[in-house]
This record gives C-alpha cells, sequence and structure tokens, in this order.
C-alpha cells in the first residue's frame, strides 16, 4: 500500500467551531484538530458525491458542445 500523499492547507475559522472542536479532541474523540478537519471534509465530499458528479458531467457535455468553459 502507498502511502497517503498529503499537502497543506492554511485556512481561517471562527473562534466558536474551534473551541467546539478542541472540546472533541480533549474529550477523546478525535486525535487533534487535524484529524476532525479531515474527518469534516471527507463527509462533506461523500454526502455531496452525487451532485459533484453531475456538475461535472454537465460541464464536460457542455464543452463537448460548445468548446467553451
Amino acid at each position: 500500500m502507498h502511502p497517503l500523499e498529503t499537502a497543506p492547507l492554511q485556512t481561517e475559522v471562527p473562534i466558536g467551531l474551534i473551541n467546539q472542536a478542541q472540546k472533541l479532541v480533549d474529550a477523546g474523540w478525535f486525535r487533534d484538530l487535524d484529524e476532525i478537519v479531515l474527518d469534516a471534509l471527507r463527509r462533506f465530499l461523500e454526502s455531496h458525491r452525487e451532485e459533484l458528479m453531475e456538475e461535472f458531467i454537465r460541464q464536460d457535455v457542455e464543452w463537448g458542445l460548445t468548446g467553451d468553459e
């Protein structure tokens, strides 16, 4: 198995969300804040996969018909 490639991500998050996330870490639900962000991003993408795929297909069809983006 190949190691998972990663890239740094920098963003600003409201303090209230950070505080809530830190409480989950402190309670042992997550190893650290990075794990929470990865889990949240993964869940978001999984829950929107169908919508995203439909949009990608629509863009491909439009490009194929017109050559425009």
